[in-house]
């Protein structure tokens, strides 16, 4: 398969950015949505994306004139018929983009793939009545798509090689780093970031350490350029939380995936993050706020000498930084290395991508595999087991890390 002419549809902030970045990769590139008055907002929305990069350095005027000059507004899904590939980017709902694959198998030829940017619905379940399933896909983007390096190339257990290799051909060609990744929830890169933000919520709900001294100790100790709290703030806490439904039941209700009642209090309380103001902490009239710039606490804002840039476990260096940072960082690390171990079983993707999703999609110093040598199986086997025993099946281990014990 050959892809000289790619579609979009959905005209947001995804679509209009994963069209950018088609058009930058040198395809014609037709932007689509069913709202004419999006539409026009999404294309002016990407033309002015081309000049800010212009004057950021990200590209010359010359790659932008012509980036611009590739794409087009298509007024219906007609427009699409001679696209060789057709991204969808509407909303996560299951009925929309089942109904809108299936227009979409009406509109383009038998041999143009068609790609959904799905985060957190199953491929096969959004093209479970599209004709020809060989040629579906997941081909999902990180926001904002120009800033984001990764995409996600899912394959369902119907898609064919030439359509997978097609598209991570354009993953390439737009600037982006291609992975391939199994359709299973989360597929990887969302499906190994589960626990950074539920182990530090069960270690909050246990009285381990508050959440400005987890964030601390896992910035500090650990080299993330954000805390768990601070990125839950960032994300919105409702966002977070809807996706920890999402992959508790499609996993089977897992107890190591089990959404935190800290979580599901706070959102009842209206208490969303930066978009209300307050979340794990307050945000009101602070500049970030406003800016959406990384939040730290104001008293953790002077880094001592303690500052890492790889994450380290050892003792001195975690003394320096907080008391109960061996408390904390220990069992985060933990059960990073378990989540990558499960995920390695069920064959989810292979592990230099699992290491280069996470490095690439979330900004981790390091990815899990690599967080697992770290720590060292054997050492996170000790530690889950001993949590286990005390708080129960959220800390049972992947058979592959219990053998290490």
């Amino acid at each position: 398969m050959r892809v000289e002419r790619v579609g979009v549809v959905g005209a947001g902030t995804m679509g209009a950015g994963i069209a950018q970045i088609a058009a930058l990769g040198g395809y014609e590139t037709l932007l689509h949505d069913p709202m004419p008055e999006a539409l026009e907002t999404g294309v002016e929305r990407l033309r002015a994306a081309l000049g800010k990069g212009v004057e950021r350095g990200r590209w010359s005027e010359e790659e932008a004139t012509a980036a611009a000059r590739r794409i087009e507004g298509a007024g219906s899904l007609g427009d699409l018929s001679e696209c060789d590939l057709v991204v969808e980017a509407a909303p996560e709902e299951l009925a929309l983009k089942r109904e809108l694959f299936a227009a979409l198998a009406g509109a383009c030829g038998p041999q143009a793939i068609l790609a959904s940017n799905t985060s957190s619905l199953p491929v096969s379940a959004i093209a479970a009545e599209v004709p020809h399933p060989e040629r579906v896909v997941g081909m999902h983007f990180f926001n904002p798509p120009a800033l984001m390096k990764l995409v996600e190339v899912v394959a369902t257990e119907r898609s064919g090689e030439a359509a997978l290799e097609a598209t991570t051909e354009v993953g390439r060609r737009m600037g982006r780093t291609p992975i391939r990744a199994r359709d299973s929830p989360g597929f990887i890169a969302n499906r190994l970031a589960r626990p950074f933000s539920l182990e530090s919520l069960r270690m909050l709900e246990q009285g381990v350490a508050d959440a400005p001294t987890i964030d601390r100790v896992v910035r500090l100790g650990g080299g993330f350029r954000m805390g768990p709290f601070e990125l839950l703030d960032l994300i919105g806490l409702d966002v977070n939380l809807s996706v920890a439904h999402s992959f508790y039941a499609q996993g089977g209700e897992p107890a190591r995936w089990r959404p935190s009642p800290i979580q599901e209090r706070m959102v009842g309380e209206g208490l969303l993050g930066r978009k209300t103001g307050r979340g794990f902490y307050s945000y009101e009239d602070t500049p970030q706020a406003a800016s959406g710039a990384p939040f730290v606490p104001q008293q953790y804002e002077k880094r001592t000498g303690a500052e890492v840039a790889e994450p380290t476990l050892d003792p001195a260096e975690l003394a320096k930084i907080d008391p109960a940072a061996e408390a904390i960082l220990p069992r985060l690390l933990a059960q990073i290395a378990n989540e990558a171990a499960f995920a390695l079983e069920e064959d989810v993707g292979s592990p230099a991508d699992m290491d280069t999703a996470m490095r690439l999609g979330f900004n981790w110093p390091r990815g899990p595999l690599e967080l697992t040598e770290t720590i060292g199986r054997e050492r996170a086997a000790e530690l889950l087991a001993e949590l286990r025993a005390e708080h129960g099946d959220a800390y049972a281990p992947a058979p592959s890390l219990a053998a290490a014990s």
